[in-house]
């Protein structure tokens, strides 16, 4: 069954370390046909983008092609950003540089951090999902060691929902859990039998999840 609103909702999806746009194939056409907006794109040294992850230096090199979008996005629009894995700390940078252009940040059983502690506090809670990446590299522990803290008045501004998926081996359901501890969130929503790729395994139960975040906080 479809699932339909009456208002258009723009999903932004951001793909996490190894991956590309490709990943949302299944789900995209999903939201689509709901009725809303979808935009996914391959960030710097990712999918078909031809960059070489040896020439991105930070974490805001690899999410400029993020935060290029999000700074088109005119301002009386906002959009639920949807950040997978790795992608969760790519999506906070676009949520502490334009907070005013997002309802809702959506954390996919992603990384998650908060704006007491340094931007890498999270990962480096978690380094066995670097024995799990092609490119750890990618990770950018030494970038975020250095960086600024997420504001409150940014990052912290924006409301936030955590998916959690019961059967991810990549990042534990415990350590999920445990970054939720770390930084409360609006709301909680548990995919069942779903492992780390749940926009692969599942995506009709993650698109019914997006659209219920969507109704609520869009």
């Amino acid at each position: 069954m479809v699932h339909t609103t009456n208002q258009q909702t723009h999903f932004v999806l951001v793909h996490g370390a190894c991956h590309g746009a490709w990943c949302w194939f299944k789900l995209k056409p999903l939201l689509e046909a709901a009725g809303h907006r979808v935009s996914a794109f391959d960030l710097a040294a990712s999918g078909t983008n031809t960059q070489s992850i040896q020439d991105v230096a930070t974490l805001s090199d690899y999410t400029k092609p993020l935060l290029d979008f999000m700074a088109t996005i005119p301002p009386e629009e906002k959009v639920v950003l949807v950040g997978h894995s790795l992608g969760g700390m790519n999506i906070a940078l676009a949520m502490e540089k334009f907070p005013e252009k997002v309802s809702v940040a959506v954390f996919l059983t992603a990384f998650m951090p908060d704006s007491d502690h340094k931007s890498s506090y999270v990962l480096d809670q978690d380094r066995e999902l670097g024995k799990t990446l092609i490119r750890p590299s990618s990770l950018f522990v030494k970038d975020l060691n250095k960086a600024k803290l997420f504001t409150k008045e940014g990052f912290g501004s924006v409301r936030r929902t955590y998916v959690v998926c019961d059967e991810d081996n990549a990042i534990k359901k415990e350590f999920q859990q445990w970054m939720i501890n770390n930084n409360p969130v609006e709301e909680i929503k548990e995919l069942k039998h779903v492992d780390h790729m749940p926009m692969l395994c599942d995506p009709k139960q993650l698109s019914v999840c997006l659209l219920d975040i969507a109704v609520q906080y869009a």
